[in-house]
Formats: C-alpha cells, sequence, structure tokens
C-alpha cells in the first residue's frame, strides 16, 4: 500500500547544499528554532534561519522553490486526487465547449505548462527555512503535524503538503521518521521529500549522532478562499 511519503534523490546539487550551509553558518539572524507555540528546546533543539523576506537570500529561496516545484509536478502526477478530491475542478472541454470535472486521467495527459498553471492556480510555496541540528543534541523529537490551529492567520491549517530538501549526510540517525508508516529517511545530500501535512503523517525529526545535520523545509499551502473563489459577498 502506498504511504504517500516521497524521496527524489538528487534534486539539489550537492555543490548548492555545500553554499548554502556555507551562508548559514555565516549568517548573522540564525535563530532559536520553534515549535507553534515558542521555543522549546525539549521539544525541538535547532537553530533556524528564516529565507522568505530577506533580499539577500531571494536567490536561494528560487532556487529552492523551482527544485520543489519540479519534484511536486511529478508528486501532483502520481497523486492526482491530491488536488481533485478537495477543490472539484473543472475544465472547459474542447469538444463540447461545456464545464466538467477534471479526473485523473486529465491531470496524467496534461504536459508540465498545462499542469505547471493548474498547480500555481491552486497552490502556493510556504517560507522556507534553514536548520541546523547539532550532532548528538540536536533534534525534533516531538511527534508531531503540520497543521495548527492556534494562529489566527489560519495560514498553517492551508498547508497542504510538507517538503525538506537534506543539505548534507555523513552522520548516523538522524532521520525523518514517520509513526503510523513505520518508516525512517535517511538524510542523503541533496535529497527532497514530500509528505503531507495532516495527522496521519505524524512524523519526528531524530538525532544525529557523529556530525551536524542541515535541511531546508517548508510547505505547499493551498491558496486563500478569496484567491481561490473570490471575495465573499455582500
Amino acid at each position: 500500500m502506498n504511504d504517500f511519503i516521497e524521496v527524489y534523490p538528487g534534486a539539489l546539487s550537492a555543490e548548492l547544499c555545500a553554499r548554502l550551509i556555507e551562508r548559514f553558518r555565516a549568517d548573522g539572524g540564525r535563530h532559536p528554532g520553534r515549535v507553534g507555540s515558542g521555543v522549546m528546546p525539549e521539544l525541538k533543539n535547532s537553530e533556524d534561519l528564516t529565507l522568505t523576506g530577506r533580499s539577500d537570500w531571494q536567490d536561494a529561496e528560487a532556487a529552492l522553490n523551482n527544485v520543489l516545484f519540479a519534484c511536486l509536478l511529478r508528486y501532483v502526477r502520481q497523486y492526482p486526487y491530491m488536488l481533485i478530491a478537495p477543490l472539484m475542478l473543472q475544465l472547459s472541454d474542447p469538444h463540447t465547449g461545456e464545464a466538467r470535472r477534471i479526473t485523473e486521467q486529465d491531470i496524467r495527459a496534461m504536459d508540465d505548462d498545462a499542469l505547471g498553471n493548474l498547480v500555481r492556480t491552486c497552490l502556493r510555496p510556504g517560507g522556507i527555512n534553514l536548520q541546523h541540528y547539532r550532532a548528538n543534541e540536536g533534534g525534533y523529537p516531538y511527534w508531531h503535524c503540520e497543521l495548527y490551529p492556534k494562529d489566527p492567520s489560519c495560514e498553517p491549517l492551508h498547508r497542504h503538503l510538507l517538503w525538506t530538501v537534506y543539505l548534507n549526510e555523513g552522520f548516523a540517525e538522524g532521520e525523518t521518521e514517520f509513526l503510523y508508516q513505520q518508516r525512517k529517511i535517511t538524510p542523503s545530500t541533496g535529497a527532497l521529500l514530500i509528505a503531507p501535512t495532516a495527522f496521519t503523517h505524524t512524523h519526528r525529526g531524530n538525532r544525529p549522532r557523529g556530525g551536524d545535520k542541515y535541511i531546508a523545509t517548508s510547505w505547499v499551502l493551498f491558496q486563500r478562499a478569496e484567491t481561490l473563489f473570490g471575495p465573499r459577498p455582500g
């Protein structure tokens, strides 16, 4: 049975991974990692850097989003109902001109340009964080998912997929471990992980042993309702 956890090896080049780690180390904006309720090192012990909103990191953010988007198209082709099921998408039938529901066959038949336009219409990238987990002490041992109702903006409730790029390897353990799937993803330089955000994919970041661990991570979010469906009447 498919577990909806996909890993794309070598999505990011080893050279770019190394440059991102070097820039991270040199940046004075690093801060203690946070969970939804703040800094709680007993739950998440990391050093983070938020790229989104930083003009000096726009190139890195664009490069990471480009890599993510290419892998996301592959993910959507494999799991077309990740778009169809929540949104009841329609297209204009080329033979009749009438609107009809999009099927999984339609999505799999689309070329990259058409599918890319559909994905951009429905989904948007989240803010990207670089994270450093120190050898033998850092980690995210708390079992968690990515949906979080406390934020008044409701942004965390728009998260549809999570993604992580592993920027290095050369340490023991440090896996992304999924609880119900009983699966551990071993970090490999440049590999990109995509998985759903809900409690079904509760996960944790195991402590790296014998070496530091670096990742880039974020989410794929639904567009907000006013973008998808227009402003509410009245």
